[in-house]
């Protein structure tokens, strides 16, 4: 973590200094226009705003009819990519030691000595080997949403919610380029009543406000698919029980009562069951039933027979249907008219897709759709990027939420398919726990791979970092900081603040001299007017204000010298001219993960990876092709104008 470079700050680093202006709270005024406007606190809403709060030139306004913060419920389950987006925004560490650790799956079935009990069949491992350094953990949706607060209550922009205020509508003005998006808003009551109306105008608006979403509609948007015709119950419970896997997630499966997926709880004692209940009519709608809290244990009681629970405390309950629905876009653009009319509207999240609770993606693949939504915005408002980037949200989410919703659909029905049909032929494996193990890269939220684009290259040199997938996550590994010898993860160095990275792999026998391929390519950087660090930049910005570049060398850190180590890779940075210290990195020989091998970058001559700041691969190229990296971000940026 990186903090002084504009003179001694004491205090919380994470407690950014104000940007001019919004050092004062925030008062209840509405402004009358906004350059982002966002509906909805939920995951999505909250990991946009954090994001474009840490641009003071972006004027955002988030929104959400509850009075307040959420305190207890819904979504629990943050993935291992979620994990590492966390660790951009700062907050991973904190998750890591709050909450409960999915390490292991358990998986029982009936016992064929006797068909009324459940026996355990397996075990397998939650996480892959190497799949991440993050873990997949378990916390309360609002101590997420609360973490995302905070970053926003912390950014230069002092960002925080306006509560009690519902989109209900919205007005295109498509001729116009001055905050043409109209939008009308409720004020809500604690008790849900609607009162009085007033509008903002924006620039943009992203609906992030659930299934039921107003902004969706307002755009024509609509939800398709279909229903399972299933009721399930959700609780989490402080409970006693005699079942001995009462701390691992586990997948139970009755002869005749149905399912029950046990997930352990942050805390050491509550945990989440849900629990298959009624059949629905084609017709019927769960609300009919008029199902309880008491339906739901008493199913769980039967299914996983002869163990009993003892429930001591409902903390939260709640009874949904399992539906599987997608829109057919992400934006306010038809189909026909993308060539002429760059998006203005967006939506995100439950918005745009729903889906079953129990492969845990929900609140998880919501963060996706903003993450990768933010830094396209802040570089379209801050006039780096030709409003055309925005196309590209709705092209690569769409494509994701599509796959989440078809896999989904296949593990909703497995998880409540009978016993005998859940087997598979010549196998003693049950097919829910040979599906979960095929599916650990999906749960992970690992299977996301954007489709070539301007944003992401055709694979040509994918044989130079055979490990690094354009089009998907950089994948993180172990590394030595050159210069105090800090063993850290790679990875880590990205923040989620709308930079790209530059991860220059050095050559066997390069030293980052003179002579070799990486001082060459520093140089050519740093001087030649074609270099994107260059022609991109703006005046009085750091170097590395757009693109952050940095080194990794194969040697012992022994034997490698700062000194000598191109200008590029040692910048003057702030109003003091403060030399940046922590931009390269080895191979950290002692602890023998050499990220070499692990990630199959090209040991021989080296490559460079180009990275987006979503964290997504953008593209691999050999240390001497200047003029493709310079092809690639041409396509992205628009040169400054002056400097």
């Amino acid at each position: 973590m990186q903090y002084h470079i504009n003179g001694f700050r004491p205090g919380n680093p994470d407690i950014k200094a104000p940007a001019p202006g919004r050092h004062e709270p925030r008062t209840h005024a509405i402004p009358e226009t906004v350059d982002v406007l966002i509906a909805g606190c939920g995951p999505a809403g909250l990991c946009l705003a954090a994001q474009l709060a840490g641009f003071p030139e972006i004027t955002t306004m988030i929104v959400d009819p509850k009075p307040g913060p959420m305190e207890k419920g819904q979504a629990d389950g943050v993935n291992v990519r979620s994990m590492e987006m966390f660790q951009a925004f700062g907050f991973a560490e904190t998750v890591k030691r709050e909450a409960y650790w999915v390490n292991q799956a358990t998986f029982w079935k009936p016992d064929p000595n006797n068909t009324d009990h459940i026996t355990r069949v397996g075990i397998t491992q939650d996480v892959a080997d190497d799949q991440s350094e993050m873990p997949h953990t378990i916390v309360n949706q609002a101590r997420i949403h609360q973490l995302f607060l905070d970053v926003m209550k912390n950014s230069p922009t002092r960002l925080e919610p306006h509560y009690g205020l519902r989109v209900v509508d919205l007005q295109i003005n498509t001729g116009s380029d001055d905050h043409p998006v109209t939008a009308t808003l409720e004020h809500v009551a604690d008790d849900g009543s609607a009162r009085e109306t007033l509008t903002v105008r924006a620039n943009y608006v992203v609906g992030c406000d659930g299934a039921r979403s107003s902004v969706r509609t307002a755009i024509g948007g609509k939800l398709h698919g279909d229903a399972a015709h299933q009721a399930w119950g959700v609780m989490d419970i402080l409970a006693n029980s005699d079942f001995p896997d009462l701390r691992r997630k586990c997948l139970i499966q009755s002869a005749r009562e149905g399912n029950v997926l046990i997930i352990p709880r942050e805390g050491g004692y509550m945990f989440r069951m849900y629990v298959e209940l009624d059949k629905l009519n084609p017709d019927e709608r769960v609300s009919n039933r008029n199902l309880t809290s008491d339906h739901i244990i008493a199913a769980a009681n039967r299914i996983m027979r002869p163990y009993s629970i003892d429930v001591k405390e409902v903390v939260w309950w709640s009874i949904y249907e399992i539906g599987h629905r997608l829109t057919d876009k992400f934006d306010d653009v038809p189909e026909d008219e993308t060539a002429i009319r760059n998006p203005r509207v967006f939506t995100a999240g439950d918005a745009c897709h729903t889906h079953s609770p129990k492969a845990g993606q929900g609140m998880n693949v919501s963060m996706g759709d903003t993450f990768n939504l933010g830094w396209k915005l802040a570089h379209v408002l801050a006039g780096r990027s030709d409003a055309r980037l925005l196309h590209s949200y709705s092209a690569e989410r769409r494509t994701e939420a599509k796959r989440l919703v078809e896999t989904d659909h296949k593990w909703a029905r497995i998880m409540s398919a009978p016993p005998g049909k859940s087997e598979l032929d010549g196998s003693d494996m049950p097919r829910f726990q040979k599906q979960f193990i095929e599916n650990l890269e999906f749960t992970g939220g690992l299977a996301v791979h954007y489709d070539p684009s301007d944003i992401t290259a055709e694979p040509r040199h994918q044989h130079l970092a055979t490990g690094q997938t354009i089009g998907k996550r950089f994948h993180s590994a172990p590394v030595l900081r050159l210069s105090d010898a800090k063993p850290m993860q790679l990875g880590h160095v990205a923040e989620a603040d709308g930079r790209w990275r530059v991860y220059v792999f050095a050559g066997q026998h390069d030293t980052g001299t003179k002579a070799g391929a990486v001082h060459r390519l520093c140089t050519w950087l740093e001087s030649d007017p074609a270099s994107p660090v260059l022609r991109f930049l703006r005046r009085d910005e750091d170097i590395d204000a757009l693109i952050d570049l940095r080194a990794i060398f194969q040697q012992d850190f022994r034997t490698l010298n700062y000194e000598a180590m191109p200008p590029l890779l040692r910048p003057e940075k702030g109003r003091y001219g403060l030399r940046d210290f922590e931009k390269i990195f080895c191979v950290d020989h002692k602890l023998g993960a050499n990220i070499y091998e692990m990630r199959g970058i090209d040991r021989a001559d080296g490559c460079m990876i180009v990275v987006r700041p979503d964290q997504y691969v953008a593209h691999v190229l050999p240390l001497h092709a200047v003029d493709a990296l310079s092809a690639f971000f041409n396509a992205i940026f628009i040169p400054r104008t002056g400097r």
